[in-house]
């Protein structure tokens, strides 16, 4: 993934492990809220992500097909800032934790390791990696709430 993925209006190709062109990350520009889609190599959306509008605390929302998948927002009475908490729409929870502007992040549930955001993980400047390390995760929704979670906390930095 790109570095600088989150601009609205900006479109950037995920590459798979061989360097093949996997997934589009397609900014919304000229809406009212920040909005991408995912899609698939041949342009078929997986998810749509966009920040709810009215919430309390800033807040993201994957869909699927139209319908809720996840909601993503910064974990209340954390001690560590960089702590997001993933709401699947089956309740399920997935918590993010790590140096999210620094891109060295994981992604976990109930203590097991689904995935891993490093640098490190590419050479290339700019870039960032996503290891999915469970066969069985969804890498749209790992890559839709890596999204999130980054837009979250530079959105946050800003404001401060």
């Amino acid at each position: 993934m790109y570095d600088r993925l989150l601009g609205i209006g900006d479109d950037h190709w995920i590459e798979d492990d061989r360097g093949d062109k996997a997934f589009l990350v397609d900014g919304k520009a000229l809406r009212l809220r920040d909005t991408w889609e995912l899609k698939d190599a041949q342009g078929r959306v997986l998810v749509g992500i966009h920040r709810k509008m009215f919430a309390l605390r800033d807040t993201m929302v994957i869909e699927r097909a139209g319908e809720p998948l996840a909601t993503v927002r910064r974990k209340r009475l954390s001690l560590l800032r960089n702590h997001y908490l993933i709401t699947l729409a089956d309740g399920t929870e997935l918590d993010v934790s790590g140096k999210i502007l620094d891109r060295e992040f994981a992604v976990e549930y109930d203590g097991e390791l689904l995935a891993v955001v490093s640098r490190r993980l590419l050479t290339v400047r700019d870039t960032y990696g996503i290891d999915i390390v469970r066969e069985d995760a969804d890498p749209a929704l790992l890559i839709a709430l890596t999204v999130c979670v980054i837009h979250l906390a530079e959105k946050e930095r800003e404001d401060e």
